[in-house]
């Protein structure tokens, strides 16, 4: 009798536990009003996070800095959290190189005193935030999806600028640097991006020609991905399902590689 109690129980509790979970699922990745309100408003969330990443290197004299970081680490971790609870597959999950981002600025924001010289990749949660469907999904409902490449390419660009920036900051900064503070920094990091070379701030010794000569080839890749972006055809993204070509002229009917046919599905322009 008891036994048969506890495994009812026992299978209530699991049963509990699933529909907890499926919850979850449709509210992180469904398309129904209700998902995409709830995902707005986590993304809406996260920016206000990302600007305090950005701002982080001026606030952090601030008195309730270390408090607003133990608040914004409890966010995160709660939000990781329900995600790893909704996901199907655990193990794939936690091969996603957006988790990995997410877990490295978790302990960057749980450990501010220990990682204090890697906060500057807090500014990842940029790229991160990126990676989700719901941005893109509204520009293709409205209309816009030629947008989404350029879109893609100007927050990696932008993702990079930050993060270059808070590494020559943390690395670099210092009397007799040229680098008096963050302005500073983020202002050699245009300069070097854009090859501008004015020359009036230069970082010192052979880490500093090295950070200098990766900075000037990451930035300028990113920047060519954006003008190809800008001026390139506009194409649309369809998994051909022979070749796995993903590129297509928006109305294209055969495969230019392997010509097989395809089934772009019409995105309602008229």
């Amino acid at each position: 009798m008891l036994e048969t109690r506890s495994e009812s129980d026992g299978g209530a509790g699991f049963a509990k536990r699933a529909r907890w979970r499926r919850r979850l699922r449709e509210l992180y990745v469904g398309t129904d009003t209700r998902a995409t309100r709830f995902q707005w408003a986590l993304a809406s969330i996260d920016l206000v996070i990302i600007g305090f990443f950005v701002l982080s290197p001026v606030l952090q004299e601030w008195r309730a800095f270390l408090w607003v970081d133990y608040a914004i680490a409890l966010l995160l971790a709660a939000d990781f959290s329900a995600r790893a609870a909704a996901t199907t597959n655990l193990g794939r999950w936690l091969r996603q190189p957006v988790v990995w981002v997410d877990l490295v600025v978790l302990a960057t924001l749980l450990a501010p005193l220990w990682l204090a010289n890697l906060g500057f990749l807090r500014i990842l949660r940029l790229w991160s935030l990126s990676q989700k469907s719901l941005f893109w999904r509204s520009l293709r409902r409205h209309g816009y999806q030629e947008w989404e490449d350029v879109g893609r390419a100007g927050i990696n660009l932008v993702t990079c600028l930050f993060v270059i920036t808070g590494f020559v900051y943390t690395v670099f900064a210092g009397p007799g640097s040229g680098i008096g503070g963050w302005i500073d920094a983020l202002y050699f990091t245009v300069a070097t991006v854009t090859t501008t070379g004015f020359g009036d701030i230069t970082l010192p010794g052979t880490a500093g020609k090295l950070t200098s000569i990766v900075t000037m080839i990451v930035g300028i890749s990113l920047f060519v991905r954006l003008a190809q972006a800008l001026f390139r055809p506009y194409k649309v993204s369809f998994r051909c399902p022979q070749c796995a070509l993903l590129r297509h002229e928006p109305d294209a009917v055969h495969c230019k590689a392997c010509g097989h046919l395809l089934a772009i599905p019409d995105s309602g322009g008229g």
